[in-house]
């Protein structure tokens, strides 16, 4: 394209112009505590069976369900045949019943504790009950044939499943206002009635899944809006795809489903963001019942003829912390069976119940007795700072409410640059007062970290916790060449990396990072040194160019990085047209133009994008080339631009023009600063 823009700057020539991004059984008495699952914490583990639990007989012919009403220490079971709900204290005795209940299942604590709902599809109803008094305070009806069934308390309202066979659907019931208000229809995507679960500590979700299905489904929603907005459905897994679905519970943070199914024989543990399985508890053949503490301690119950009966696994722990074998010998009950969805914690977790078919016909409570082991507190005190080679000390206190055994031990791993998956160390004898100390000379430097940890006790919790150093390390010699040099367009350069002494690690790598955000810093050489301590690569330079050398160092000598920047010109030439001859005269090739010619000169630039010259035109008067104009030009794409220049220039007087890359100036940064070579031009008549 021709430029039509810079006109002749002769200024100082006369006449001549320039213009240039199912409920848990709610435990409302307790804070819900967040609890992050993994699969690593839901490993395989055995722990020895508990002690023997107590049993006392209960006064149903069902069980449907099992909540604590940790206010006022009572435990409510459904029974969905004899049409009631029974109340017991703690001790198992009968304090209340609630009759003319026709099939009551699901049962729901209001967030007070003053009220239980239970849900009873023979009426169609939902129905109140006053907790202190153990009686009957209001029915809500659902419409008729709804079946109503597993109430759960979520977003202020209480949801439900309902419906028959093929005519599964979720509903509401909004009891905050004067009048109830009943929403039904919500999810109408259920084959039968689903079970709904839900926890404080997520307030806003809902997990819901049909009992008895095979495959199991599950679905999670968000009700903070007062409608149930779908977020997951599953399970989505390529594996075995659970089976007979008898109970669902979610963490306290809401962020895990954990799933007791007949097959397999294990609790499935499922994210609740996409439902995709997420670790396991191991438990035995036909898993039915699942409960979560509000500290997220998981109790895991089968139904289980021979096997052991109930798992608990305290919060992140790898192994279950106790395993219950129902006994013959508990109440004269018989050792029975857990029934679906039969275990509920105390909000303090002082007990844990469990709803049994007994060996002997009937049903009974049993308390499993869970007598938790006291709390251990573990410290660890590093110093700050230490020197390779050099002894340091660490002393920490292990502390609890009940008193440890004489000459408890803790034992230490030291994790480090030469140890990366750790090294035990000798183990610590605690003192009296609960005070421990030793020394340790670390070989490595850098980050060094001790691991102090009790194993724990039948009457202490396991503890650990760590401390770490920062060991000294030796700065090692690491250098760079070429900084600051500067070079032709696509110059062949050799960057040398030299290292000197270190321990074992020879490693250097190479980095060149062109200017220009298109180009990514790159990894261009990587390798151990030479016997000289030099590591060399060749680079073709089209570019200024950031060079990096880095060491990593090893257990002895730190990491080190170095930086040398290198200048790359660009590609730059002028060519004349229009004139009619050429004569080498003052020791230059002139150009000579007609004055009534308009002169055209082409540059031609290395092309980068928004990229513009600068043309600078002098000429000679009073002994010296003077700047007469110049100005900047945008480069078309294809690295050239044309600029013809106007006017009426006078004839005889000696002219050079130039282009120009100036860094920065000529809108980019990419290259340095390169002129091109001058082009002397002459105008005659």
């Amino acid at each position: 394209m021709r430029r039509r823009l810079f006109r002749c700057p002769y200024r100082f020539l006369p006449g001549v112009r320039n213009t240039v991004r199912r409920h848990t059984r709610t435990l409302p008495a307790a804070t819900a505590l967040a609890v992050l699952f993994s699969s690593a914490a839901l490993a395989v583990g055995t722990a020895a069976p508990a002690a023997a639990d107590t049993s006392t007989p209960l006064p149903v012919q069902s069980s449907g369900d099992i909540l604590v009403d940790g206010v006022h220490q009572r435990v409510f079971v459904s029974d969905p045949t004899g049409g009631q709900v029974v109340a017991t204290d703690y001790a198992g005795t009968v304090v209340g019943t609630v009759p003319s209940l026709p099939g009551a299942k699901g049962l729901e604590l209001s967030p007070d504790s003053g009220t239980l709902y239970a849900a009873v599809p023979g009426d169609d109803a939902i129905v109140a009950i006053d907790t202190a008094t153990v009686a009957e305070t209001k029915r809500y009806p659902t419409g008729e044939g709804t079946d109503p069934q597993y109430p759960a308390w979520a977003g202020g309202k209480l949801w439900f499943g309902y419906g028959a066979a093929t005519q599964g659907n979720i509903g509401s019931l909004d009891v905050s206002g004067t009048d109830p208000v009943l929403t039904l229809g919500q999810d109408r995507g259920w084959y039968a009635a689903p079970t709904l679960t839900s926890t404080p500590g997520a307030p806003n979700t809902l997990a819901a899944g049909i009992e008895g299905m095979s495959p199991i489904t599950v679905a999670v929603y968000d009700v903070s809006s007062g409608t149930a907005a779908k977020t997951a459905s599953g399970p989505n897994t390529s594996e075995y795809v659970a089976s007979n679905l008898s109970d669902l519970a979610l963490t306290p943070d809401g962020s895990h489903l954990v799933v007791a199914s007949g097959a397999p024989y294990f609790h499935q543990v499922y994210k609740t963001s996409d439902l995709t399985p997420d670790g396991k508890y191991p438990t035995d053949a036909y898993p039915n019942a699942v409960e979560i503490a509000a500290d997220g301690t998981v109790a895991a119950g089968i139904n289980g003829m021979y096997e052991p009966d109930v798992w608990v696994y305290e919060p992140g722990a790898a192994t279950a912390a106790h395993v219950y074998d129902f006994t013959n010998t508990a109440g004269g009950t018989g050792a029975g069976t857990l029934v679906p969805g039969g275990l509920a914690f105390t909000p303090d977790e002082s007990h844990l119940f469990a709803v049994v078919a007994t060996s002997t016909g009937g049903y009974a409570l049993r308390d499993l007795n869970d007598v938790k082991p006291s709390p251990t507190t573990l410290t660890v005190n590093a110093p700050a700072t230490a020197t390779r080679a050099q002894a340091l000390t660490v002393t920490g206190t292990l502390t609890s409410t009940a008193a440890f055994p004489a000459g408890a031990t803790l034992t230490v791993t030291r994790t480090d640059l030469e140890s990366p998956a750790g090294k035990a160390l000798a183990p610590v004898t605690v003192a009296a007062n609960g005070t421990y100390s030793f020394k340790d000379t670390p070989p490595a430097g850098g980050s060094v970290k001790y691991t102090v940890s009790y194993a724990g006790d039948a009457t202490h919790e396991a503890a650990s916790a760590y401390d770490t150093v920062a060991v000294s390390r030796a700065t090692p010699t690491l250098t760079l060449n070429k900084n600051g040099n500067v070079y032709a367009y696509s110059a062949d350069v050799t960057f040398t990396a030299h290292l000197g002494t270190t321990y074992k690690n020879r490693k250097v790598e190479i980095w060149a990072d062109p200017y220009g955000s298109d180009k990514p810093n790159t990894l261009v050489k990587s390798g151990t040194v030479n016997s000289e301590g030099n590591l060399s690569v060749t680079l073709d330079l089209t570019r200024d160019t950031k060079l990096t050398a880095k060491f990593a160092g090893d257990s002895r000598y730190a990491p080190k990085t170095v930086e040398s920047r290198v200048y790359t010109k660009v590609r730059v030439s002028t060519t004349p047209s229009r004139h009619y001859k050429t004569n080498y005269a003052w020791n230059h090739t002139y150009y000579y133009f007609r004055q009534s010619v308009d002169p055209l000169f082409t540059t031609s630039m290395t092309y980068y994008p928004g990229r513009n010259y600068r043309v600078q035109v002098q000429a000679y008067y009073d002994g010296a080339w003077r700047t007469t104009g110049q100005e900047y030009f945008t480069l078309e794409s294809g690295g050239v631009g044309a600029v013809e220049l106007t006017g009426t220039p006078s004839t005889g007087i000696r002219f050079r023009i130039r282009s120009s890359y100036i860094d920065t100036n000529s809108g980019d940064n990419v290259n340095t600063t390169t002129h091109g070579a001058w082009k002397h031009f002459i105008f005659t008549s």
